[in-house]
């Protein structure tokens, strides 16, 4: 039997611990707890408390005692909770030096890799299927903040989205006409914008922005709400925070990055019809007529059949990202750079397998 008597609080915190260095180590097994003489508790007592029997012990003898108070029990409960994520969570360890030290950094990293993918998935599967338990409830759909989303990430991401595709697009036509002026064949400049432009760097280029715009922003906002307890407050309010926050941000983003990935296309291709007009000479109505007659539609189905994919992935990054911030600044920053990290790195990756697919099937 564990007696807990006299007032487990913060004044008596340095007389307690030193009384429970000589119990810890005679603790039975199947031991009982008896707080009938406990005359006072606070967060420090209850601290104390779950170290000395650990926090699945704890958990285990509360269940004995169903005459405990129920701010008692709450308070014993929660802080129980904290102290087993402690240790559940050790600070990270020193490696040693060498060749032995370096395969130990890979292998927490390769865990690492593993554990963010397993975690990547399961976000995803949840908000497919909140998604999906929703989609014919009209009446919970959040307009409102759909809009304000969609005005936010894409119609806000429109001139500089604008101004670096049209500076890309001059780049290439530059230096494919600098490269093709040599072999006599400057006018294909305008098959390689479009190719180019069409298929890959429209997409590519509006995706990229909006994972370092709008990632970081998704996991700012939905971190500040972490850190300040405003999405354990959504919850107290029987409101499911995937479908309050979740959804509106992947569904503007769903929407919008198709929209961006349309409008760099004609920026790009305006940038290189201006340096096939200014720098090779190649009239405009010249532009048009090759452009038409050797550009097929199918490279616009293949650039903008990407931008959905891509745009998901950005948004569920940044949302799960903002959902992993503990509560300090400093894990928003943390949090913050992780994510633009990611969505760069995915959507890199993700264009990049597609894009060999796509080669593969001639399309």
């Amino acid at each position: 039997m564990v007696r807990v008597s006299g007032a487990w609080t913060l004044p008596h915190f340095a007389a307690i611990e030193r009384s429970m260095q000589p119990v810890r180590t005679a603790l039975p097994a199947l031991a009982r707890l008896d707080l009938d003489g406990l005359s006072a508790l606070d967060t420090a007592g209850a601290g104390l408390l779950s170290v000395l029997l650990g926090p699945e012990r704890l958990r285990s003898m509360l269940d004995a005692l169903p005459d405990l108070a129920p701010e008692r029990r709450a308070l014993l409960e929660t802080v129980g909770c904290a102290v087993h994520d402690i240790f559940a969570h050790p600070p990270p360890q020193s490696y040693a030096l060498g060749f032995i030290g370096l395969l130990a950094r890979i292998g927490t990293a390769v865990e690492a890799i593993w554990q963010q993918t397993r975690l990547l998935f399961g976000f995803v599967g949840l908000t497919l299927e909140t998604l999906a338990r929703n989609l014919l409830r009209p009446q919970r759909w959040r307009m409102a903040a759909l809009v304000t989303q969609i005005e936010q990430t894409t119609l806000d991401a429109l001139p500089i989205v604008s101004l670096l595709s049209l500076m890309v697009g001059a780049v290439i036509a530059f230096l494919g006409a600098t490269v093709l002026k040599d072999y006599g064949a400057s006018v294909f400049t305008v098959d390689l914008v479009s190719f180019a432009f069409l298929r890959e760097f429209g997409v590519l280029l509006a995706a990229i922005l909006l994972a370092g715009r709008t990632a970081s922003a998704f996991t700012a906002q939905i971190g500040a709400m972490q850190a300040h307890e405003e999405i354990d407050a959504i919850r107290t309010l029987g409101l499911d925070p995937i479908e309050v926050l979740v959804l509106p941000r992947v569904l503007a983003l769903v929407l919008g990055l198709p929209m961006l990935t349309f409008v760099a296309m004609l920026a790009g291709m305006l940038g290189g019809a201006l340096v096939c007009v200014l720098a090779i000479g190649i009239p405009p109505a010249m532009f048009l007529s090759l452009f038409h007659a050797d550009t097929p539609l199918r490279y616009f189905w293949v650039g903008m059949s990407k931008a959905p994919v891509l745009a998901f992935l950005i948004a569920i990054i940044g949302c799960l990202e903002g959902f992993k911030v503990t509560g300090s600044a400093e894990s928003v920053g943390e949090r913050t750079t992780s994510s633009v990290v990611q969505a760069i790195f995915v959507v890199i990756l993700v264009d990049a397998l597609a894009a060999l697919f796509f080669m593969e099937m001639g399309w």
